[in-house]
């Protein structure tokens, strides 16, 4: 039985001369929370960015349940159930958190975006919206204006949309960045959370996070994987120190 959800093979990307991403194999096993890690400009979300189509590859395949996704558009891929966030939070400021999770659960209309329909005919997606905010921890933040959230809870509250879509694969872009220290609790106590079920494939520089909670790490350098394994493995193998965590505690 085929245990892997994504498989790339000499998955390359090149602008203008310069190679991003050099003749990367990845393999992301169902069902686990696996990490890319490395120096900035490593090529970790130029990788994500070829993942969900947002960039095609230059050169390579890309396998997401067996099937050949790399000539896909991003809402395709979204829609086979493998889903991204991004860097930069990306829900609307100006809604509530309930009309944010509501706006991704109306995905199950198709094509509409209900607009010109009143806000009664939408009530409909409040129960299953107002679960989604509870898995996230955001019960007490339905009614807030999403300008009002921390910054902490903004990020859940992304997490929480990407939930909507009902993925059986999410991809976090770098999910604790610039957070407090409770706030990356925080985040790490979510993701805990919703692994059940899922497979989570994250680029994260806080190493305690990666260390605490993923199954696997690949580490890249100047686009191409430099070493693969558990974080004990990893975070003793002396390239990997010379390419990312010496550079990181030096």
């Amino acid at each position: 039985m085929n245990d892997t959800i994504l498989e790339t093979a000499g998955m390359t990307r090149e602008f203008s001369g310069f190679v991003a991403v050099d003749g990367v194999n990845l393999r992301v096993r169902t069902g686990t929370i696996h990490a890319l890690i490395g120096p900035n400009g490593a090529g970790k979300t130029t990788c994500f960015n070829l993942l969900t189509k947002f960039l095609q590859p230059t050169r390579g395949t890309i396998r997401f349940k067996d099937r050949d996704i790399t000539g896909l558009k991003p809402a395709q891929v979204a829609r086979l159930g493998l889903v991204r966030s991004f860097q930069i939070s990306a829900v609307f400021p100006h809604l509530t958190a309930l009309e944010n999770v509501r706006l991704a659960l109306q995905r199950a209309r198709g094509a509409s975006f209900d607009f010109w329909r009143s806000d009664r005919a939408l009530r409909v997606y409040d129960d299953r919206a107002h679960e989604l905010l509870f898995d996230v921890g955001l019960s007490g933040y339905a009614e807030t204006v999403v300008t009002q959230l921390p910054y902490g809870r903004k990020r859940a509250l992304e997490i929480a949309t990407t939930l909507a879509l009902d993925p059986e694969m999410m991809l976090l872009d770098e999910p604790t960045a610039g957070m407090t220290h409770g706030d990356v609790d925080l985040i790490v106590q979510l993701i805990r959370r919703i692994r059940a079920n899922r497979t989570i494939l994250m680029v994260e520089h806080n190493l305690s996070v990666v260390e605490g909670l993923c199954d696997t790490i690949t580490v890249l350098t100047r686009g191409k994987v430099l070493a693969e394994g558990d974080y004990a493995s990893v975070s003793k193998n002396p390239e990997v120190v010379t390419a990312y965590l010496g550079s990181e505690h030096a």
